[in-house]
Order: structure tokens, then C-alpha cells, then sequence
């Protein structure tokens, strides 16, 4: 088929590749502008930008769709682009803009969205870190056809994944990357063979994926602590969660930790005890063990490393 794909981080790339290799033609990307990153804060192009201008694909950066918004140039530049590519199907995966109808209903079968949780559940920006900070046991991908509103359009495919007690946000992250690759790709088959059988989304059961915000880093020790250590998985890699230790000026990350059912009398946030098996601190119920952290301009240390040099005076 002939597919526009838009999309902008790795988890989108992934899902780039299996589209070009498995032989669709693509004539057109869309993907967020460079952005400064790195320690010299250079422009960076996206991962799916990069994997474009290696097959050599055309590239359009809008930083908007809207025709009637703040760039209405960049907006018409990108419908003239598409309008050229002629697509069979629009495939978007975390591309970071809100598609206006105009482009919704341009290619030939709409667009379809490569959604990293089991809809409705985690609708919105951050299904995969929501989902285990609620400490959901299973997520999954959710290929949909998409309709102006957010993530509220019919399902397509439907594939699980179960989210186990070891699962980071960047572990579970890499697994549904490859899950919404195969999805995506029999997703498109079916629609081929007109075997695709849309269901609505049903009403029950509707939850949102805030945006990750700076502000959760850190740790709420009034919360229970087998909250905090799902928080420190779901954080991990971005924002990092993090806690304040005597003797440091700044907070620290926490990168592992493990809640211990263990009664504590001692205000919440106190710090119980410090070993090199883990930096002991009460909850509002049970203790949170801190097996591995980051001091600030630092790396990642297990716990017994950490403690040796950590002047707690």
C-alpha cells in the first residue's frame, strides 16, 4: 500500500522500519522539528526522521496542522505535501500533533494509530507510564481508526502484553514498540483482504494517561510504598523519581526500589536505616527500599556503591 507515516520517537521508528520492510511504499513522513538535546544542546533530528532520510523518504517537520492556527504556512505546506503523496492510509505512532480533519480524512482509508495501551484504558500522552504506576497487570497495543477526538476511535487490532513487578517504563516501552510493529503490520494486511471488522470503544472503563510532569519526580512518602516503587519502575526513564537524603544538597534519583511490608511507627519520610542492601525509608504503609540511585552529575549506583561515599552528617 501507499502509506504517509507520521510519528517522532523510537517507539514510532520501529514502526517505520516494519512498514518499509515489509515492502509498502512510502512516500511522505511527517515528524516533529529538530530539537536541541545532548550536552551541546544541538539540533537533533528525531529517530524517525533519521530512519526516513536513510531510505531517503521526504521529510516534512510542521509544528502544526492547523490551517487556521500560529503557523498556517508550515500547516498548508504539509497538506500540499500529503495531498502529492496520494496515500492509501495515514499510520501515526506518538507523533506529538493533533491531526485536524482535513488530514484525517485526506488519505484514501483515513488514518490509523498505533496506541500503546488496551483502549479505552490510557487514552492520551503517557499510556505506557500510567499504566504501571497504577500497577495495571497487562497493557497491550490498540491499532485504531482515528476521529477527532482523543483516542476515542473505533479499534482496529487488539494485542496484549502482560506487565510483570520487573517491568520498567523503558523495558515495557521497547516490548509494546515491537508489539505495535507486528500489529500495525497485520493491521494493514487485513485491510488489504477487507478483513478488518471495526468495533466502537465501549463506554465503561475510560481512563486518561496525563503528561509526565517534572513535578511527580518526587517521591510522596504519605502514599503507600508499594505505590513508590511502581512510580520509581514508571518513572524510569523519564522523569526519574527522586527523594531528598540528609548530607546532599540536591535529590537524588532512585532508579530501583522495592516495598517492604514491614510496619513503621515513624513519620512518613523518615529515613529508618542505610545498609548495603537498601536505604530504608517509612511510608504512610510499610517501607520503601531504595536499591539503586543517581546523585546529580553522577551515574547510577547500586545502593552498596552509593553508600560508601555518601557523607550523611
Amino acid at each position: 500500500m501507499r502509506i504517509v507515516f507520521a510519528g517522532t520517537p523510537e517507539f514510532a521508528a520501529e514502526a517505520l522500519d516494519a512498514i518499509i520492510g515489509a515492502g509498502h511504499e512510502v512516500p511522505l513522513v511527517l515528524t516533529q522539528p529538530d530539537r536541541p538535546s545532548g550536552r551541546g544542546m544541538k539540533l537533533r533530528p528525531s529517530p524517525v526522521k533519521a530512519l526516513a532520510q536513510a531510505h531517503g523518504i521526504e521529510v516534512v517537520q510542521p509544528r502544526s496542522l492547523r490551517l487556521d492556527g500560529k503557523y498556517p504556512e508550515e500547516a498548508q505546506a504539509a497538506q500540499h505535501a500529503l495531498q502529492q503523496a496520494a496515500p492509501d492510509l495515514m499510520v501515526v505512532a506518538a507523533y506529538g500533533l493533533i491531526l485536524p480533519k482535513w488530514a484525517l480524512s485526506l488519505p484514501t482509508y483515513g488514518c490509523f494509530n498505533i496506541h500503546a495501551s488496551l483502549l479505552p484504558r490510557w487514552r492520551g500522552a503517557a499510556p505506557i507510564q500510567r499504566a504501571i504506576e497504577a500497577g495495571d497487570d497487562r497493557t497491550g497495543i490498540t491499532i485504531m481508526q482515528m476521529d477527532e477526538g482523543l483516542d476515542t476511535g473505533d479499534m482496529l487490532l487488539v494485542r496484549e502484553l502482560p506487565i510483570t513487578d520487573t517491568h520498567t517504563a523503558s523495558r515495557l516501552h521497547d516490548e509494546l514498540a515491537g508489539l505495535g510493529a507486528e500489529a500495525i503490520l497485520e493491521a494493514v494486511a487485513l485491510l488489504e483482504k477487507a478483513q478488518l471488522q471495526p468495533q466502537p470503544q465501549p463506554d465503561e472503563g475510560v481512563t486518561y494517561a496525563a503528561k509526565l510532569d517534572k513535578a511527580e519526580a518526587a517521591l510522596d512518602f504519605s502514599r503507600p510504598a508499594v505505590e513508590l516503587a511502581r512510580r520509581v519502575r514508571a518513572f524510569d526513564p523519564v522523569p526519574g523519581a527522586t527523594v531528598r537524603l540528609p548530607g546532599l544538597d540536591q535529590p537524588v534519583k532512585v532508579w530501583s526500589a522495592q516495598a517492604l511490608a514491614i510496619a513503621s511507627d515513624a513519620e512518613p519520610g523518615t529515613l529508618l536505616n542505610v545498609s548495603p542492601e537498601g536505604v530504608d525509608i517509612a511510608t504512610s504503609d510499610g517501607i520503601l527500599r531504595v536499591l539503586s540511585l543517581q546523585k546529580a552529575g553522577g551515574k547510577r549506583q547500586p545502593v552498596a556503591a552509593f553508600v560508601q561515599g555518601w557523607n550523611r552528617a
